[in-house]
């Protein structure tokens, strides 16, 4: 019986650190996502040419390519997805900055840090 109780004490330790551990990363970042600044890029001086830009910031590290083309942002490739990705919101947030050919944008509503993370990989890629 003793061996038992032992048994489940240590399965129950095990799954508190596990448990704890996931709820960590997934957070981790989470308020510095949300106070994040993205700048305006003025694309109008940058030449032809594919633009890579990463973001670095836990379950929220990102990679783009940006396609400019005239002096616009003509195309958004995402080369490396958040953590937990959603496309509808990705595909809305992308199509927004090739819309307003700028990352000052709102973010998307219920998306924020997700959103943040997007534009500041944008701006790393055409600030270069």
């Amino acid at each position: 019986m003793r061996m038992y109780i032992k048994i489940i004490l240590s399965i129950v330790i095990l799954l508190v650190l596990v448990i704890g551990g996931a709820g960590f990363y997934i957070t981790r970042g989470l308020n510095p996502g949300k106070d994040m600044s993205i700048s305006h890029i003025d694309t109008s001086q940058l030449k032809n040419g594919v633009y890579d830009g990463k973001y670095n910031g836990g379950r929220w590290s990102n990679e783009v390519s940006v396609v400019i083309e005239g002096g616009k942002i003509t195309k958004i490739n995402v080369v490396k997805g958040v953590l937990i990705e959603k496309p509808e919101v990705t595909r809305e947030l992308i199509n927004n900055v090739i819309e307003k050919q700028d990352t000052n944008i709102d973010a998307i509503s219920g998306a924020t840090v997700t959103s943040k993370a997007y534009l500041k990989a944008i701006e790393i890629a055409l600030s270069k």
